[in-house]
């Protein structure tokens, strides 16, 4: 671990929750529909993250393919080990 206030401690979680800002809840508050409850904000992050980030936003650091598309060739290449 390093000391606190180093920029690298959170840059994985800091990126993905800039993202999810900016794909999902910006733009539901530009198209002026906002979460009603908090029930509804979290069936919205729900399915921000399994229904597209995880399965259809590809990944520049996972050569150009989605989280769900490198797990199966991962676990595909395992298999024929």
């Amino acid at each position: 671990m390093s000391r606190r206030g180093n920029c690298h401690d959170n840059a994985v979680a800091e990126s993905f929750f800039q993202l999810l800002k900016r794909e999902r809840i910006k733009r539901r508050k530009y198209k002026r529909r906002k979460y009603i409850n908090r029930e509804k904000a979290k069936e919205g992050i729900f399915d921000y993250i399994e229904m597209f980030y995880n399965n259809k936003r590809k990944h520049g650091y996972l050569n150009n393919q989605s989280p769900a598309d490198y797990d199966r060739t991962c676990f595909m290449n395992q298999e024929n080990v």
